[in-house]
């Protein structure tokens, strides 16, 4: 590991020596690169004889010199021809990505694609079809393979994002057809280096595709060379989500994850072209993403289609997950106001508009029964469609119905605070939770006022916004992570899920930026983003100065230990030097892990600070309010009823 910072806080030890990776960086030549050949010129000799006596003149223009020059050419045709064969070849029997003049190629089969090869020997790959493009009969329909293509076509740039809502039409960086894939790989990586690779599914609240383009460079180079990086778009709001009984008669619902699933059997597929293993898959989700790895671990009830190998879930976002009649009216509205209501066949009218007119609907309005304002944050999303998602996902975690690989979960101290309304008094904050759970009655709300009474004042902010912020920080974001983590590791103790792995871990990041300080958002939503991937890797979004200043040794701290689980499926063995000894889900103390119990069983996670990391335990109050909306979840839409047993005690 070449990123090597240490965080200097007393409450560090200094770990054990770091071993070398699994996969040791790449330095072989040759492998899936070489020349991409040309056709051989026809070369023939010209020269005919003269009847007349040869005259005396320089050699070269003598009768020996012409003989001279004709050999010399037939040798190099013929070594020509012969290394031309070769480079064939080799490069038929790789079938995988090369060189061609600087620029490097991979032949997938359906098409060849021309990336670019960055400094540090890593070769990258934006913006390749993984699916046809989802339009005109196409919408709402699983994905299909790509179309075939003969010419070589460019990856240098990205592909449009998928459409979000509210999002303007035309536009250059979004569109409906935007499932693309980029990759980022080591030069020199080849079918047999079989190289862990890393799967991001980006997040959004799966009505954007708000994580678009994050740079995977940095962690490819950070891991010496030893990983490919995969990142891609699925299809969201709308296009992604819309549900109705007439959706899944002549289509599919959930299309948006139905991508995530036929990337990840792309990967399968193809990821070997570029030197990684399919068998060695970690995806990896940033809040709709990570709630998007939760609902890939209970898929099909739990079917272990060997897609992926380990799972990280930042930010695991746990939205309301309808059944299908429950989301009608979302229908309703968009034929309504399409024009397409009084149509014998619905659906087909829809597939048949431009998309700039279905887009121009592509909004969110209010919950049947609720206020105009503040709208739903989130209204499209997941529903229970008997298929991929067959039940509630709380119900299928407590049923044991998930694939069994190891978990690495994690949130910000301050989940809520950039999602919230600033709510100036009780009511405002009953209003803000009812318009975005629906289902929530007033004495449920009264409930979760109790729960959360009026916290301390924060600056910039009305007298309730503190309150509302951790309530829905926790309903939303933080407490899913540790009932989810609870249900794993119960079930292995004899749960219905014998097998299910103790291999889970759980972080809260706790890095403070002056400039979030002041404006009273703490450590908001996916705030450790710039430590995972590097503070300059985020594409568009600048670095907080703070990451590039006195935030920066919590860097090469927290990158380690993704990095480490990449790899090992462990975020131990690969830490940065001086990082603490991150034990997993129930064990507090001890040397490397060593301790078997928590102090009051309420499980325990890695602090990430700045010079401060540390392991603590999840205190009993937060504890006794994550089981609150434990109780709560048939009302947030999370599970169907309040007696399911082995989740939450």
């Amino acid at each position: 590991m070449t990123v090597a910072v240490p965080e200097n806080g007393s409450s560090m030890d200094s770990g054990p020596t770091i071993p070398p990776p699994t996969h040791q960086p790449v330095t072989q030549a040759g492998g899936d690169f070489g020349g991409d050949g040309k056709d051989a010129r026809q070369v023939e000799e010209s020269a005919q004889q003269s009847q007349t006596p040869e005259k005396k003149g320089p050699w070269w223009k003598t009768r020996t010199a012409y003989k001279s020059y004709a050999v010399v050419a037939a040798v190099l045709l013929i070594l020509f021809v012969v290394l031309l064969v070769l480079g064939l070849l080799g490069y038929l029997k790789s079938g995988h990505h090369g060189q061609k003049g600087t620029n490097p190629h991979v032949n997938l089969g359906y098409a060849t694609y021309v990336g670019t090869t960055l400094d540090g020997d890593i070769n990258r790959f934006l913006g390749m079809r993984y699916a046809a493009p989802p339009v005109g009969d196409l919408r709402w329909r699983a994905p299909t393979s790509p179309p075939k293509s003969t010419t070589h076509q460019q990856a240098t740039e990205f592909g449009p994002i998928c459409l979000g809502i509210s999002a303007t039409y035309p536009s250059s960086s979004e569109d409906e057809d935007c499932l693309f894939v980029n990759v980022w790989a080591p030069k020199n990586a080849s079918t047999s280096s079989k190289l862990p690779v890393w799967l991001f599914i980006q997040g959004g609240g799966y009505v954007t595709n708000s994580n678009a383009n994050w740079d995977g460079e940095e962690v490819v180079r950070q891991s010496g060379n030893n990983i490919v990086f995969v990142n891609f778009n699925y299809r969201v709001a709308m296009w992604g989500f819309l549900a109705s009984a007439k959706v899944q008669a002549n289509g599919t619902l959930n299309a948006g994850l139905l991508d995530q699933r036929f990337l990840m059997e792309w990967v399968q597929t193809h990821i070997a072209h570029f030197g990684g293993d399919p068998d060695n898959v970690v995806i990896h989700g940033a809040s709709a993403g990570a709630g998007s790895v939760v609902l890939h671990l209970t898929a099909y009830g739990g079917r272990n289609d060997s897609l992926f190998a380990a799972g990280i879930a930042e930010s695991v976002f746990f939205p309301a997950q309808p059944y299908v009649p429950q989301l009608e009216y979302q229908f309703d509205r968009l034929v309504n106001e399409t024009g397409c209501a009084a149509d014998s066949d619905q659906l087909a009218c829809l597939r048949a508009l431009d998309t700039q007119v279905l887009q121009a609907q592509n909004v969110p309005t209010p919950f049947p029964g609720r206020s105009e304002a503040p709208l739903p944050l989130f209204y499209w999303t997941p529903c229970i469609d008997g298929d991929f998602i067959q039940d509630l996902p709380y119900d299928l975690l407590a049923q044991g119905r998930f694939v069994n690989v190891p978990l690495l979960f994690g949130n910000d101290n301050n989940e809520g605070s950039q999602f919230v309304v600033d709510a100036s008094t009780s009511d405002a904050m009953v209003n803000f939770f009812q318009n975005n759970y629906p289902l929530l009655t007033d004495n449920d709300t009264a409930a979760v006022i109790d729960m959360y009474p009026l916290e301390p004042a924060i600056v910039q902010h009305e007298a309730w916004f503190p309150s509302t912020s951790t309530a829905y920080g926790e309903a939303t974001f933080i407490c899913p992570a540790i009932n989810i983590l609870n249900a794993y590791s119960q079930a292995t103790q004899g749960g219905s899920n014998d097998t299910a792995s103790r291999r889970l871990w759980l972080y809260r990041y706790n890095v403070i930026d002056d400039d979030n300080a002041a404006a009273g958002l703490g450590t908001p939503h996916l705030w450790e983003r710039w430590a995972v991937f590097g503070p300059t890797n985020l594409w568009d979004e600048a670095a907080p100065e703070s990451y590039l200043t006195y935030n920066a040794p919590v860097v090469p701290v927290v990158m380690n230990y993704f990095l480490s689980f990449v790899q090992t499926r462990d975020p131990n063995p690969l830490r940065a030097p001086g990082a603490p000894f991150w034990n997993d889900w129930g064990v507090l103390g001890g040397d490397n892990g060593t301790a078997a119990t928590t102090t009051d069983g309420n499980g325990t996670r890695i602090v990430l600070e700045t010079n401060n990391t540390r392991m603590e335990e999840v205190s009993g109050a937060q504890a006794e309010r994550c089981r609150f909306w434990a109780g709560l979840a048939p009302r947030t839409q999370q599970k169907k009823r309040r007696d399911v047993v082995g989740l939450w005690g």
